[in-house]
């Protein structure tokens, strides 16, 4: 299956987003950049099945996606999964995006080091691969023996066929993998929630605007003794 109209990739980010901050927002952005994607689509998880149920609902979960990346025009909100009414699973977002998009078009994953190593518990992950290309990004430095290593018992196939660079993306619609350094930043969801609830204050952790979201609605309220 090739790519006669040369059709640039489109990044597809999903996560639960509880909250969104500058982490996920910086690694979409190198990682469009460095991809050369038409743009990337936030996909917010509805009830992901691969851990604990998001503390706070998907609308205002969306509803803090919307307002971070309202000013980035390379940014797409997808809101597919929060509208359903069961688990949300990647596999099943991708192949509603191949409906929606043709079977041309390169689309292309974007996962974190720590998520790429746990492919392997997630519901068929091995369609993935038959659906999108997988965009890695990791810190700068990460061991090339850990990749190898991790996508030999991942694959379990030949790896060299798949390993791809940025340009080879907009070849095919799906199947390979690149790997990107990205900016380490050490921000975490679970470290804001805790700051918030802790009484603390995230500032510069995430948009003011996000903040401004979630002082507002009085999410992630802190404990009480």
């Amino acid at each position: 299956m090739g790519n006669p109209r040369n059709l640039r990739p489109i990044g597809i980010f999903g996560g639960t987003f509880d909250p969104i901050h500058f982490g996920h927002l910086r690694l979409a952005e190198e990682m469009a950049e460095a991809l050369e994607l038409d743009h990337v689509r936030f996909v917010p998880a509805g009830t992901p099945p691969h851990r604990s149920r998001p503390r706070t609902d998907a609308p205002h979960r969306l509803a803090m996606v919307k307002i971070a990346t309202a000013n980035n025009p390379r940014f797409v909100v997808d809101q597919r999964e929060v509208q359903l009414p069961r688990l949300s699973y990647t596999v099943d977002t991708l192949h509603s995006l191949r409906a929606e998009l043709g079977s041309n078009q390169p689309l292309c994953l974007l996962l974190g080091a720590d998520a790429f190593l746990g492919l392997s518990s997630w519901h068929n992950w091995q369609e993935l691969f038959d659906l999108a290309h997988i965009a890695i990004a990791h810190r700068p430095g990460f061991p090339q023996s850990t990749w190898k290593d991790a996508m030999a018992d991942i694959l379990r196939d030949a790896i060299e066929t798949r390993m791809a660079n940025p340009e080879d993306l907009n070849t095919c619609p799906a199947g390979l993998i690149v790997t990107r350094p990205i900016t380490a930043l050490d921000i975490s969801a679970t470290h804001i929630r805790d700051t918030l609830r802790a009484g603390r204050n995230p500032r510069y952790l995430l948009p003011d605007a996000v903040l401004d979201y979630i002082n507002a609605h009085q999410l992630y309220l802190p404990e009480t003794a």
